[in-house]
């Protein structure tokens, strides 16, 4: 009788250590969320950046700055302005200031500086 209440224990004690079954665990499956998108404050880089040469609405012109409220350039051209320089060599080159999305979002802007 000892030794089958000694048997009954080990069995128990097996059991709730895991040895009863060898089937992987039911685990969530983790999955990577998309990174959050930077939110870019342009008017700060404008303040920061541009509004020396381009003045608070961009229309100012120091040394030779572009008129960016009569400025007829498309968003392609002012992306490539930014992050490259204007091609007179007037305008500084961000492109190693600035990231992509930097350098998009600050076109963008300078589209809405349009005289109405």
């Amino acid at each position: 009788m000892q030794k089958f209440s000694l048997l009954f224990v080990l069995a128990l004690v097996v059991l709730a250590c895991g040895g009863g079954e060898d089937t992987p665990s039911e685990a969530p499956k983790v999955t990577k969320a998309e990174p959050a998108k930077k939110e870019i404050d342009v008017k700060k880089i404008w303040k920061v950046r541009c509004i020396a040469c381009h003045g608070l609405y961009g229309d100012m012109g120091t040394n030779g700055a572009a008129n960016l409220q009569e400025s007829t350039k498309d968003l392609e051209y002012r992306i490539n302005a930014i992050k490259n320089g204007s091609e007179n060599g007037v305008m500084t080159a961000f492109g190693d200031i600035l990231d992509d999305d930097e350098i998009k979002a600050m076109a963008e802007y300078t589209m809405t500086l349009k005289k109405e």
